[in-house]
């Protein structure tokens, strides 16, 4: 009977619970980062540890070494793969490049290439003992080699720059990217930890606070493609004020996963932050099940999530012109006027953008209305009967060389709550939205 080797025997489990998961593979895959894990203790069984030397010795050393034997430019694809990871800033350490590399071999379906060209380099096959590496045993091999021909066949969509913690875990938190309008400023009390760009707190008021695109905890990884990693204290404000007035894109790593639980790799300097700012929370976010009165206004409430957007289901109850002003003062009698002209009212979806707010009829998809900010001279909300209407001022025709006015437009939401959420990020949209020429 053949030998087996415990690592090839978990890889096969392995793989096959990643081939019965889905097409494609995705970095929510929870056996992704076994699998990883598994390829890695692989290329490091005997590994074996120069004698003069200080630098302890991993496999990306032998993968550094193919490019340096490639004079031919013959591995094409491989060799494109090791600058890749070589030239990425966020990585700081031999560990983080080896797993950006493997994860960008399987992204690729070029990790078996990889491993051939390995055997086929003289210097990396003398970091390797003749009698424990599995690349130097040839029975086994063979059917590691085939486990590599499977995962090549298998399609990926993994996020390859989430890596800032490939140095410390192969676990990664959850990276979404947020694209901010120019504006005055976003509003974020950050702070340096370990080299990393954390939010301490949010102004009150400021658009980071009303879009809700970062938590307290969460980091700035990136700010319009320049990484913050390993950042001095201050250089990301240095960077944001040098795009004052310009659109931004921040790529934010979350601190907890999506279930609501604390990205673990994350807890001991949040702890520290949390001495400084006491609202950061370090437990779960997965909520009791509320009852009485909470429960009931918690399921009244209705709204559709769009990436990091909130799409509110509100009823659209009519609009009605109400005259030559439009100031907050008209809302207490045009919002009855429109109330008393109405016998209708529709399902719709009300999309509040970074820029401008849109109004779409749920049933049919057809596109009602669409304001950008600084066309709104006020908002409000309704007193009667429960705080759930609220209503919003633009001009009547504002296409038109000849004004005719201001028109009432008039809403519903499911509940006072979100109500007052709708109302305050209407009202914070015109106040932050800045116009250049």
């Amino acid at each position: 009977m053949p030998p087996k080797d415990p690592l090839l025997e978990t890889l096969k489990v392995c793989i096959l619970n990643l081939s019965q998961s889905g097409s494609p593979v995705t970095d929510s895959c929870p056996h992704l980062s076994s699998c990883c894990e598994l390829l890695e203790l692989i290329l490091r069984k005997g590994l074996q540890q120069p004698v003069l030397s200080l630098v302890q010795r991993d496999y990306w050393h032998g993968l550094e070494q193919l490019l340096q034997s490639d004079s031919c430019e013959r591995l094409g694809s491989v060799s494109l793969a090791v600058e890749q990871t070589t030239s990425c800033k966020k990585l700081l350490t031999v560990q983080g490049r080896g797993r950006y590399f493997l994860r960008l071999t399987l992204q690729r379906r070029i990790l078996g290439s990889v491993v051939r060209h390995m055997l086929h380099t003289p210097k990396v096959l003398e970091f390797y003992s003749p009698t424990i590496s599995i690349l130097r045993n040839e029975e086994f091999l063979e059917p590691f080699m085939s486990l590599l021909m499977v995962l090549s066949e298998m399609e990926y969509k993994l996020h390859i720059e989430n890596c800032s913690f490939l140095d410390e875990s192969w676990l990664l938190p959850v990276c979404e990217t947020y694209e901010a309008v120019p504006c005055r400023q976003l509003g974020m009390v950050l702070r340096y930890v370990n080299g990393r760009v954390f939010v301490l707190d949010l102004l009150q008021g400021s658009q980071a606070e009303v879009d809700r695109f970062v938590q307290l905890g969460d980091i700035i990884d990136e700010v319009n493609g320049t990484s913050l990693r390993n950042a001095s204290n201050g250089q990301a404000s240095v960077v944001l004020s040098r795009l004052k007035g310009q659109p931004i894109s921040l790529r934010v790593l979350r601190c907890r996963d999506r279930d609501g639980a604390m990205y673990r790799p994350l807890v001991k300097p949040l702890r520290l932050l949390q001495q400084e700012n006491p609202a950061i929370c370090l437990g779960s976010t997965n909520p009791a099940r509320p009852t009485g009165t909470t429960q009931r206004r918690q399921d009244q409430s209705q709204c559709l999530r769009e990436g990091s957007r909130i799409v509110y289901i509100v009823q659209f109850l009519g609009k009605a012109n109400i005259g030559m002003y439009g100031g907050k003062e008209v809302l207490q009698y045009g919002i009855p006027f429109v109330l008393e002209r109405s016998d209708s009212r529709k399902e719709v979806l009300l999309d509040l953008k970074e820029t401008h707010l849109t109004c779409t009829e749920k049933s049919t998809k057809l596109e009602m209305f669409q304001h950008h900010y600084p066309e709104i001279s006020c908002v409000g909300r309704f007193s009667r009967p429960d705080y759930r209407i609220f209503a919003f001022c633009v001009a009547d025709s504002p296409d038109s060389p000849m004004s005719t006015g201001f028109c009432c437009v008039v809403l519903q939401a499911a509940s006072s709550h979100e109500c007052e959420d709708i109302v305050s990020r209407i009202a914070a949209g015109f106040k932050h939205t800045e116009w250049s020429v």
